[in-house]
């Protein structure tokens, strides 16, 4: 369950942006946690067509939460399948590459540098919200290059992070996810999810948990890692751990925005919740980063004794400005096929879903 304040930290990351294709707005709060392990990246301009949004929600530590925060997007951008306009094969690619770099004297040192207590720039003490510079944004090039030293032979983190990422791109939106963040699209008031949680009970999770010889005890992969797939956690991975599965979706005109979230939002509020309150103070309010931090209000728990509603929260709000029209508040479920039945995807069927081998 991890370690609890006294008395919940409530100070926000908030933050609003906008362009042709999408405005944007996020919130992420520490809540009741002794420390702050999620991390987010928004980039509407990921470059002149595509918008990239994310939400990391990092587990025995920080570091891997903000590692993919930090490169993730730039590992999309640099895969060649992106050029070819492949995002979908770009963006798994971009999930496996975060594992590769974590690994040797490199990867040590890019997290020890993420993992500093004091920020080296600022003086402060990390432990609030993390989301990376807009210095550290899409146009460093690097290209990874091997390093010697003391810790060449650095296997990689044992914490882990999930990670649910969405890339727009003029009417085509991917959604690829590891654990148990989600990403939920809401059409015409009706929420339908974009992503699967990776909960170790699943029963294709549990059986491929098995096939790699690993074991499943109170709902946790070996009796410690609550999630079926994760970003890092290396010390699970020696038998193929399969990171992501995607979604890809063609928006249509009832489309009117998405939420992506940490399970500290979907522990407390369904899908149809959240869309549902979001359609309710979108009536009254436009700024979308002041809905996301009333919903982190609303999950926050009174007191630690339940559980829920104690967890760090981040949650973004993706509106679909090219695609808008006025929202209505939320009625009966439309009679077009969701999302999901439109990609040939099922909660339960592979069918149309592409996952690395």
């Amino acid at each position: 369950m991890g370690i609890y304040l006294s008395t919940p930290k409530t100070e926000k990351f908030s933050e609003d942006g906008e362009n042709g294709r999408v405005r944007y707005g996020l919130s992420s709060m520490q809540g009741w946690r002794a420390t702050m392990e999620d991390a987010h990246a928004a980039y509407p301009d990921l470059d002149t067509s595509t918008s990239f949004f994310g939400v990391y929600d990092g587990h025995g530590g920080k570091v891997v939460a903000k590692f993919c925060a930090k490169y993730l997007h730039r590992q999309v951008l640099k895969n060649e399948a992106y050029a070819a306009g492949d995002i979908g094969t770009s963006v798994q690619k971009a999930f496996f590459r975060m594992d590769e770099m974590m690994r040797g004297q490199r990867g040590w040192r890019e997290l020890a540098v993420l993992g500093d207590k004091i920020n080296k720039f600022t003086g402060m003490i990390e432990g609030l919200i993390w989301s990376p510079r807009s210095s550290e944004g899409n146009d460093q090039a690097d290209d990874w290059a091997f390093e010697e030293g003391p810790h060449s032979d650095f296997t990689g983190p044992t914490s882990g992070s999930t990670a649910c990422v969405a890339i727009l791109r003029n009417n085509q939106l991917v959604v690829a996810n590891a654990g148990d963040s989600r990403c939920v699209i809401s059409r015409k008031g009706q929420a339908y999810n974009l992503s699967r949680d990776h909960k170790p009970d699943l029963e294709l999770e549990k059986e491929r948990i098995l096939k790699a010889g690993g074991f499943i005890h109170a709902g946790r992969v070996n009796g410690s890692l609550n999630l079926a797939r994760a970003i890092g956690d290396m010390e699970f991975k020696q038998n193929k751990f399969l990171p992501a599965e995607k979604q890809i979706v063609e928006l249509c005109d009832d489309d009117e925005f998405i939420v992506l979230a940490c399970d500290g939002i979907w522990d407390c509020m369904s899908s149809q919740q959240v869309v549902d309150y979001v359609h309710e103070q979108l009536v009254s309010e436009s700024k979308l980063s002041v809905v996301c931090e009333r919903v982190l209000d609303r999950c926050l728990a009174p007191t630690t004794a339940g559980g829920e509603g104690c967890d760090n929260m981040t949650m973004i709000i993706v509106q679909f400005v090219q695609l808008k029209k006025p929202l209505q508040s939320a009625g009966s479920a439309d009679e077009r096929p969701s999302p999901t039945e439109e990609a040939g995807t099922g909660s339960d069927s592979k069918a149309g879903e592409s996952e690395p081998k």
